[in-house]
């Protein structure tokens, strides 16, 4: 009798692109195993065992490599299987009904844990920026690992006028000289403060090159690009959670123009994949993930902002691309969670979730639309400023010599960067620290150089006097001017270097001015006519709604950092004018036009498509191309797939009845047939061996081996639009039901195929863009 042994060989793809798996090659296997099969066939004892996937299930296939697109449809089918087998099972048994309970409050604990994870991280980023920016200007004598604020907080000898200064924190110009007067002193604190930057840079983008190149940018566009279905492998792995909280740290504390909102997003969607492993309902399906991913975007808001609902919206509007009504439950609830976790570390010492939480209370006139209309004018030509001009940098740095040095470019820009920044008070301080000055609203004991007023103390009956403007705050202001010009220009070319960077929020500042013209007649004497915080508020929310587009989820962000219901008017005229203002110029936002410049596959949901073309003028094989490349139902033999296969570069192949026909029966991708050929290898099993996609076995010679019956990994109802079905509807399929690729049929005859990647690049013709730069396998 002839044993027919099975081989598991490792499904790595260098190992199943190799025919040759035995001494030999398949050509000599095939002679010596055709003679024992002969030998067999005589002793009546020939082998009639099929191999079939269906029946013997295949590691690895259902899988995906790197760089290439899920498939939506496929996953969410394999997820309703599951559960369906789990319900059928919880009738049968106790046991099985424990394992459905926890099977569906899997969702929860997870949401649970990626919360409390997200939140504690965060948590820690703030303490160690906050302490690290500090740093520079100087130490705690007494607990060197308190900040300038905590270490004088805790002092018995500060005053409320001078609260920012106290015996316990010391510059580097008193350590080192004794004094912290004079020009000397002045300079050893001016050395000091640039080496620092120098040094946490240098830390900075040195990790991120040798550890986790993936750990720099924003991340928001890859994770939108994620989300949609792109396979990037490593993205949010372990070493680039660790490498990207570490570097986020040391960027922010270098005092680079730049922000950690949008890189928390990116370690809350690490945090998400990380703990996904640990339930095998979201590690063996990616659409599954993606609905925990969805949530985490929304968690890295949350505790960046200190704004649970704006983060759900902000997932809604901005990054998710499938949202599902129970994915929004679990969004809020993680992010509620991850927001009390915050709460508890409290790691600004105000019980706040922000270090700038603002709280306004006189109420706004009805003729300041006007300024707030005007500010979202500003914020809208700045956006698409800011875009145009960041995009064209990044292009240069992608196209010449300054990409190859990216180090370089990080410690020229930290030095220019805190040389012009360190002489004004404004871009020497943190950005957090900036928005918390500018969002403050003036009191009459602050000593903020912002509340320069000046000081009367008559009263007019019960009123309190009008109070004008003093010097220091002339001062603030042209120092803010300076301020805004210098963050405007370095912004640009800081924001995509290799180190972690979100976008810098930019803020406005007014001053009273009770005796202009047009504050008379509505402006009471002793009242205050209009809040500078306010207008600083709105302004930041015009300048950040201009750059990324955001309107809804933006307008509810800046409603819970400040708390003031009564602001949300001024807020969305502003948002709402920003965006109009900067869609003139360009309907991408700076995550967009990043994913554009980096060439991924991502279809945007609010590009609209207005070409009048078919499915038959984009679909391969083009007229002057080949044939389409096919497998036949039956009659192909595993040598004649194993040509095909290594003669293209396709990631998957229509199975036609035959060549002749052409009538379409299913589609087979290519990573599925090399892991079937390449793990179930029979003795018995060799090149000649027939390959068969039918259901039924077909008739052989006697004397002939077995066939591989590969039916269970064929896609049974590959979805199919007609030649003449138009593109936009095509794209909308694509985009709704996150299709990877369609068929094109005639009559049930198999035209040609569309892929994802041939949609981008039809799309990038069409608005004369470079059709190759789509980054896609």
């Amino acid at each position: 009798m002839l044993l027919c042994v099975l081989l598991l060989i490792p499904p790595s793809l260098s190992s199943l692109s190799t025919p040759s798996s035995f001494p030999g090659g398949y050509e000599e296997y095939s002679r010596n195993s055709s003679s024992s099969s002969r030998a067999a066939s005589m002793n009546g004892n020939g082998p009639t065992k099929l191999v079939d996937p269906l029946e013997d299930p295949v590691p690895g296939v259902g899988t995906y490599e790197d760089f290439n697109t899920i498939d939506w449809v496929r996953e969410k089918s394999k997820d309703r299987d599951r559960h369906r087998e789990i319900t059928n099972k919880s009738r049968q048994s106790t046991v099985n009904l424990l394992h459905s309970v926890s099977d569906a409050f899997s969702g929860w604990l997870l949401m649970l844990l990626v919360g409390l994870l997200s939140g504690a991280l965060a948590g820690g980023i703030d303490i160690a920026a906050h302490w690290m920016t500090a740093m520079k200007e100087g130490v705690c004598v007494v607990h060197f690992w308190y900040n300038h604020e905590h270490c004088c907080w805790a002092s018995n000898e500060t005053t409320f006028q001078e609260r920012h200064h106290c015996p316990q924190w010391q510059s580097w110009a008193e350590l080192i000289t004794g004094t912290s007067e004079g020009a000397f002193a002045y300079i050893v604190n001016f050395l000091m403060y640039i080496f620092w930057a120098l040094l946490f840079s240098f830390l900075a983008v040195a990790l991120v090159r040798a550890f986790a190149p993936y750990a720099c940018g924003s991340g928001i566009p890859e994770i939108k690009t994620i989300l949609s279905g792109f396979i990037i492998r490593g993205y949010l792995g372990k070493w680039t959670l660790m490498i990207k909280i570490i570097t986020l740290v040391l960027a922010v504390s270098s005092g680079l123009s730049l922000g950690k909102e949008g890189p928390l997003v990116h370690v809350a969607c690490c945090c998400a994949n990380i703990l996904c492993h640990l339930f095998t309902k979201y590690r063996k399906n990616e659409a599954k993930r993606r609905e925990v991913l969805s949530a985490a975007a929304a968690v890295g808001v949350s505790v960046a902002f200190g704004a649970p609902i704006g983060g759900v919206l902000f997932s809604l509007e901005e990054v998710s691309y499938y949202f599902p009504l129970k994915t929004l439950w679990r969004s809020f609830f993680a992010a509620l969670v991850a927001a009390f976790t915050l709460r508890s570390i409290n790691p600004f010492g105000n019980s706040q979730l922000v270090l700038f939480y603002v709280e306004f209370h006189a109420p706004w006139h009805l003729v300041e639309l006007a300024p707030f209309i005007l500010l979202g004018i500003f914020g809208g030509l700045w956006g698409a400023l800011f875009i145009k001009a960041n995009i064209a940098w990044c292009r240069r740095r992608k196209t010449t010599r300054l990409g190859h040095y990216p180090v370089m470019e990080v410690l020229v820009v930290t030095a220019l960067t805190a040389l012009i920044a360190y002489p004004n008070i404004y871009t020497r301080m943190s950005g957090a620290e900036l928005i918390s000055e500018l969002f403050n609203d003036c009191s009459r004991l602050d000593s903020s150089q912002l509340c320069g007023y000046q000081q009367v103390s008559l009263c007019v009956g019960n009123t309190l006097p009008d109070r004008p403007a003093g010097p220091g705050l002339y001062t603030a202001l042209w120092q803010l001017a300076l301020a805004l010009v210098f963050k405007m220009m370095i912004t640009v070319i800081t924001f995509g270097m290799k180190v972690p960077s979100g976008l810098f929020i930019p803020s406005m500042l007014a001053y009273y001015n009770h005796d202009s013209i047009i504050f008379k007649g509505w402006c009471s004497q002793g009242a205050d006519c209009i809040t500078p915080g306010l207008y600083a508020m709105v302004g930041a929310a015009a300048c950040l709604g201009g750059v990324t587009r955001m309107t809804v989820s933006l307008v509810v962000i800046m409603f819970e950092l400040t708390g003031g219901l009564e602001y949300i008017v001024p807020l969305m005229a502003a948002t709402m004018t920003s965006k109009w203002v900067a869609d003139a110029f360009g309907r991408e936002g700076i995550y967009e036009a990043h994913i554009r410049l980096n060439g991924y596959p991502f279809l945007e949901p609010k590009e609209e498509f207005e070409h009048s073309s078919l499915a038959v003028d984009v679909m391969r094989p083009r007229r002057s191309d080949p044939a389409l490349a096919v497998l036949t139902q039956e009659g192909m033999t595993v040598g004649e797939v194993e040509a095909l296969v290594e003669s293209t570069h396709y990631s998957g192949f229509p199975v036609v009845v035959s060549q002749q026909s052409q009538r379409l029966v299913g589609f087979v991708l290519r990573r599925d047939l090399l892991i079937s050929i390449g793990t179930f290898v029979f003795i018995c099993v060799v090149s000649s061996s027939q390959v068969v996609f039918t259901e039924h076995t077909p008739s052989q010679a006697p004397d002939a081996p077995p066939p591989l019956r590969l039916r269970g990994i064929m896609d049974l109802s590959p979805f199919t639009v007609t030649d003449h079905t138009p593109m936009d509807i095509t794209v909308d399929i694509f985009r709704k039901l996150g299709l990877r690729q369609c068929l094109v049929t005639h009559n049930g005859r198999l035209l040609g195929i569309i892929t994802k990647k041939d949609i981008l690049k039809h799309m990038a013709q069409i608005t004369n863009r470079d059709p190759d730069s789509i980054l896609f396998n």
